[in-house]
């Protein structure tokens, strides 16, 4: 069932059993399997894939959302597996992001005004809760729960069954069921984006000072901007531990 005031692309699929609303907007060469569900308030760019049982752009749940008008956006080339869920924005006028070439596996939920940026993979089963931010190239294990106002940096990777109630610094290898542990940088998926060694290192060398230390975080991070040469990759490291001690209860985005 497709509503007459929804806006489809000539050449997209549309299978049995499923329900566009008027007001959405799907782009060039999307593909919906069956028994999905697109709602108003949802407009996809080119490309997108959504499989058996998908429902995209659902109420915010929050008691607090009183049927303001709220969005969904969502960009090119994604892929968004068996009964995926993702609500739309809890405040007037607000969105809900998605980005680019993302590949969310099945039963992944993500919650009003969350922003998922580009290149994001998730594992079976992963909640991110509201106001979210997961940066690029982040990967994320199978059932993996992510507390509201957490931000996940760049490249970094999240181990299977993993507890995020605190930001994860960009390019860091991060897991734990019943606490959130940094282990190391994310060292595979720094060389295939072409970070080189001896900044690979440099940044190893500021995970050992500012995460695994017993130094305060104020004089960590002065001995890095001292001792660890420097990198763009550092600096965006640097940059995100700073933003995240000015936040409340470990997360920048929460002030």
């Amino acid at each position: 069932m497709v509503d007459p005031k929804a806006e489809l692309a000539s050449d997209v699929e549309v299978g049995p059993f499923c329900y566009v609303a008027g007001g959405v907007v799907l782009g060039a060469g999307c593909e919906l399997d069956s028994h999905v569900t697109i709602l108003a308030g949802t407009s996809c760019g080119a490309r997108n894939v959504f499989a058996q049982g998908a429902i995209i752009g659902g109420d915010p749940q929050d008691r607090k959302w009183k049927g303001e008008l709220t969005f969904l956006e969502i960009g090119d080339d994604n892929v968004f597996r068996e009964y995926v869920t993702i609500h739309r924005a809890n405040n007037e006028g607000g969105k809900t992001v998605v980005g680019d070439r993302n590949y969310l596996m099945a039963y992944c939920h993500l919650g009003h005004n969350v922003c998922v940026q580009n290149d994001v993979t998730m594992a079976n089963s992963v909640g991110v809760s509201g106001h979210c931010t997961i940066e690029d190239g982040v990967m994320v294990g199978g059932m993996v729960g992510v507390h509201q106002y957490v931000r996940i940096g760049r490249l970094a990777m999240i181990g299977g069954l993993s507890k995020l109630v605190r930001d994860v610094p960009p390019f860091m290898l991060v897991g734990g069921v019943d606490e959130q542990k940094i282990h190391d940088i994310n060292a595979v998926g720094l060389r295939r984006i072409g970070i080189t060694q001896s900044h690979r290192m440099g940044l190893h060398k500021a995970c050992k000072l500012l995460f695994k230390s017993q130094l305060g975080l104020t004089k960590a991070v002065e001995i890095v901007r001292r001792e660890v040469p420097k990198s763009a990759e550092l600096d965006e490291l640097l940059a995100f531990v700073e933003r995240t001690a000015k936040g409340k209860n470990g997360r920048g985005d929460q002030r």
